[in-house]
């Protein structure tokens, strides 16, 4: 079985899992014609993953399609804001995928405070047979105030990454894979697919 549902139309998400899993057909949720949006109603990366498996896994099991399904939930975690923005790291200004909106609200939350945070990707696998395993990755850093580098996803521009020492938005994709907090979850996943 060479073929995989990711769950998600994100094209920065397609792309890393694309890059990484280059001997398996990555399919959209567009390219299974599937055109709801899943609402993330978890509490946790892990909860939220599991909806999205277990959503597609019904909708193609009613079309009788057998895929191995993978979503992700990840996210940026401040631990001097007892993990926020957390689940909510997309919508942490109010608005879902407002990314300038959710880095300001971040850094004006942040005045003042510890500013060392982590980013943490959980992955779930629904196999067709309906089981499951999950892993996860994480990577350190620490937000800046001024953002540096590409502004077009999400809070990159100002994780500054301890490993790198630059932030994830003035890193390449190759040197970004090698130390994200999702290439690292890929990473334990890969070995196991």
């Amino acid at each position: 079985m060479n073929k995989i549902v990711l769950a998600t139309n994100n094209k920065h998400k397609l792309k890393e899992f694309r890059d990484i899993l280059n001997n398996y057909e990555i399919l959209s949720l567009e390219d299974i014609n599937y055109t709801d949006e899943i609402e993330e109603t978890g509490t946790t990366f892990l909860e939220n993953a599991t909806i999205k498996t277990d959503t597609i896994y019904n909708f193609l099991k009613d079309k009788e399609e057998k895929y191995i399904i993978i979503a992700d939930d990840s996210g940026l975690c401040v631990n001097s804001l007892d993990g926020a923005p957390g689940v909510y790291s997309a919508r942490y200004a109010g608005v879902h995928g407002n990314n300038e909106a959710n880095r300001k609200k971040l850094i004006k939350d942040l005045k003042g405070k510890n500013k060392d945070a982590y980013f943490i990707c959980t992955i779930v696998v629904c196999y067709p047979d309906f089981s499951h395993k999950n892993y996860v990755g994480k990577t350190e850093g620490t937000i800046i105030d001024e953002e540096r580098g590409k502004k077009d996803f999400g809070y990159d521009c100002i994780f500054y990454s301890k490993e790198l020492n630059k932030t994830f938005g003035e890193a390449t994709e190759e040197e970004k894979n090698s130390v994200s907090h999702r290439g690292r979850a890929i990473g334990k996943m890969v070995k196991e697919l």
